[in-house]
C-alpha cells in the first residue's frame, strides 16, 4: 500500500538526469513520500558535496539523514527499506539476477553508446549507429511478447532502469538515423505503453524537449 505519512526520504536530483529520473519514477511507483531537492549540476550544493563525496552526482537519497547513492543501488533500496510497498524487483532469485544484469547492460550500453552518439559525426558515426541499433535489437529480444519488462510482475526494475532512455529514441533517428521503430517496434511499442503511466509521464523529459536539449549541446559543442 502507498505510504499515507512522511517516512524520512530526500532525494538530490537532477531534472535532467535519467539516473535521477529512475528514482522519481520508483518512489512514485511505491506511493513514497518524500522532499525533492532540484540541484543545479553547475554550482552544486554542499548537501550534494557531503553526501556523495567520492562522485559529486546526482542522484542522492537521503534516509533518516543516511545516505544511498547510485540509482539502480537506491531503487533495490527502496524495494529492501519499505517492503510493504509495491515490490519493484521480483521474489525469485534467478528472476531477481536477471533483472539486475539487464539493468546493468542498459548502464554499459544505452548509456554508454549514446553518450557516445551525442559527441560525434560523419564517418566514426558509422560504427556507432551499427552498434546502437544492435543493442535495442538486444533489449527488445529480452522484452519479446511481453508488454512490461516484469512479465508477470509488471512494470518493474528494468522497466524503471530503461524507461528514462526511452526518451532518447526520437533522437537517435533525427541526429543519427538510427529509427528505433524499424529497428525494434516492440521496444518502440513499449515505450508508448511506459508513457501512459502517471508515474513515467510526470517524471520524464518528453522526446522533444529531451531533441532540443541534445541539439543544443551538440551546437555548443561545435558538432552541429
Amino acid at each position: 500500500m502507498a505510504a499515507e505519512k512522511n517516512v524520512g526520504l530526500v532525494l538530490l536530483n537532477s531534472s535532467l538526469s535519467p539516473f535521477g529520473q529512475r528514482c522519481s519514477i520508483a518512489l512514485a511507483e511505491k506511493g513514497l513520500p518524500h522532499e525533492y531537492v532540484e540541484e543545479d549540476l553547475a554550482a552544486k550544493s554542499d548537501l550534494l558535496l557531503r553526501s556523495n563525496p567520492i562522485y559529486k552526482q546526482v542522484p542522492v537519497l537521503l534516509h533518516d539523514g543516511r545516505t544511498i547513492i547510485e540509482s539502480l543501488i537506491i531503487l533495490q533500496y527502496l524495494d529492501e527499506a519499505f517492503p510493504d510497498t509495491r515490490p519493484l524487483l521480483p521474489t525469485d532469485p534467478y528472476e531477481r539476477a536477471q533483472a539486475r544484469f539487464w539493468a546493468d547492460y542498459v548502464d554499459k550500453k544505452v548509456y554508454g553508446c549514446g553518450s557516445r552518439l551525442y559527441m560525434i559525426k560523419g564517418e566514426p558515426q558509422v560504427p556507432a549507429n551499427i552498434e546502437m541499433a544492435g543493442i535495442l535489437k538486444t533489449l527488445e529480444g529480452e522484452l519479446g511478447e511481453k508488454e512490461f519488462f516484469g512479465g508477470e510482475h509488471g512494470f518493474g526494475f528494468l522497466d524503471i532502469a530503461l524507461v528514462p532512455f526511452s526518451t532518447w529514441f526520437e533522437s537517435f533517428d533525427k541526429f543519427w538515423g538510427v529509427g528505433v521503430a524499424e529497428v525494434a517496434p516492440k521496444l518502440a511499442a513499449w515505450a508508448a505503453r511506459c508513457m501512459e503511466r502517471e508515474s513515467v509521464s510526470k517524471n520524464v523529459f518528453s522526446p522533444e524537449k529531451v531533441s532540443d536539449f541534445i541539439g543544443e549541446m551538440r551546437k555548443d559543442l561545435g558538432i552541429e
